[in-house]
């Protein structure tokens, strides 16, 4: 009898295998980043099964399928619990779309460079933080692509989270409620400032100046739409060193001044009606050091929506509704089996006062990004989700450019409370009500507009 080294169950044991050994390195069938790194494709480091949703389900899901309550049964152990829980009871569809091969659309272009040029650069110091090998600060990129670690892991995604070095989002947020009406709507900017680990090509990895020398990031929420809640705006200053708690500055305009805000303000709403709380974003809101007992507890595909997310046709960015009791508490989403994500737990030790027990988020070993985060109360009850889709913003002949190169970024989030069932629903805009525009790399000129406590006073104005 022949028996075969790669039959259907090789990548389950080997999977198995490097979580129970610890022993996490991307690819299986070879090491993938050194594939990247010669042609971008990821076919050499993968069999079939994990390539082809087709082969995975054994014909019972292909490409252009939607995945319904009918269907769902077929890929529950590719989708976190919040997810299966939306697609099985509550109406929601996902559809297929073919597994992305060529890594280049998975990144902004500048960022994939600067993973590829510091490759093996990175390393922790005493403290946890992430440095370069002769001890400065990181210079760019993925400083982990093939992370080995939990930490690791999470420390790809919290040193840049939207992996430009300046971003201006335009956000359009809809609240829903349990019985599906729509509750609350906002318009915000959310803003993004990275002081470290810039990738902008011939520039210094570093902001110059004192202010900057030890922070990691500047970030701001500013909210423009409803008249009631306009001005209303924080601003979150992260440090480099990661066991730092951010500066946590509000605007309020009911008291017409700038306070600080405490650090457990992190894990409430921002505005009313909102589920996502600050902490959520990016599923590193907090400095990855103010949160421990990190550990890897599965790996496996997974479905993520990581292309397929930006149509020409969504006016204004903005996807179909679907689903709920009104028809409107889903965005419509493509999603593609990704063949290699590992699965990491954290609890949020430096907040003794936290309602969140512990998060489990999935990362996607071909880009280092989250594909899934769930959280859990202090009871160790499943309590919220807060699931993105990403696309490079090409379609066709639609293309949104990030200088020279077709942009990548995030579209939509679906941030869900399935203990009160309530839903809210952020999608990126190209422009919001009023002509405020998406933008990425925009320039320094964002710190003065937006990202300093004046400035918060003069825009809740």
């Amino acid at each position: 009898m022949h028996i075969r080294k790669y039959d259907f169950n090789y990548s389950r044991r080997h999977f198995m295998q490097s979580v129970s050994k610890g022993v996490i390195t991307a690819g299986v069938l070879s090491p993938l980043w050194p594939l990247i790194g010669n042609s971008a494709e990821i076919d050499k480091a993968y069999p079939e099964e994990l390539l082809s949703i087709e082969a995975y389900t054994k014909g019972k899901i292909k490409v252009g399928d939607v995945i319904t309550a009918d269907n769902v049964e077929y890929v529950k152990d590719m989708l976190d619990p919040i997810a299966y829980i939306e697609v099985s009871q509550q109406g929601r569809r996902i559809n297929i779309v073919d597994t992305t091969r060529d890594v280049t659309k998975m990144f902004p272009h500048e960022y994939l460079e600067a993973t590829l040029r510091n490759q093996g650069q990175g390393m922790f110091d005493a403290t946890g933080n992430v440095t370069t090998k002769d001890g400065n600060r990181w210079v760019g990129g993925n400083p982990f692509p093939d992370g080995n670690t939990a930490e690791e892991l999470t420390a790809n995604i919290t040193l840049s989270w939207g992996r430009h070095d300046q971003s201006v989002y335009g956000i359009a947020d809809q609240d829903i409620g349990a019985d599906g009406n729509l509750e609350y709507e906002y318009d915000l900017l959310w803003v993004e400032m990275n002081t470290s680990g810039l990738v902008a090509t011939g520039n210094s990895p570093y902001m110059e100046g004192k202010t900057f020398q030890d922070k990691l990031r500047y970030m701001g929420v500013i909210f423009t739409y409803p008249n009631d809640s306009k001005g209303t705006s924080f601003l979150n200053t992260w440090y480099y060193d990661q066991t730092k708690f951010p500066d946590l500055y509000g605007y309020l305009p009911a008291f017409k001044r700038v306070r600080r805000f405490p650090t457990n303000q992190r894990f409430e709403p921002m505005v009313p009606g909102m589920t996502m709380f600050l902490s959520d974003g990016w599923g590193t809101g907090d400095p990855m050091l103010t949160w421990g007992n990190y550990k890897i507890v599965g790996r496996g595909p997974m479905l993520g929506a990581q292309s397929g997310n930006f149509r020409a046709e969504n006016k204004n960015w903005t996807p179909p509704l679907h689903g709920g009791p009104k028809g409107i508490t889903f965005f419509d989403t493509y999603m593609e089996m990704c063949p290699d994500c590992v699965i990491v737990e954290a609890e949020p030790n430096g907040y003794p006062r936290s309602p969140v027990g512990k998060k489990r988020f999935a990362i996607d070993m071909r880009n280092g990004a989250f594909i899934s985060y769930v959280t859990f109360d202090r009871r160790g009850q499943l309590w919220k989700s807060h699931e993105p889709t990403y696309s490079q913003m090409v379609d066709g002949d639609v293309r949104v450019m990030d200088r020279e190169h077709p942009a990548w970024s995030w579209g939509s989030v679906h941030s869900h409370d399935v203990q009160t069932n309530r839903m809210s629903r952020l999608c990126q805009v190209e422009e919001l009500r009023g002509g405020q525009k998406s933008q990425y790399n925009g320039g320094i000129e964002i710190y003065d507009r937006y990202l300093t406590t004046q400035a918060l006073q003069r825009l809740g104005r």
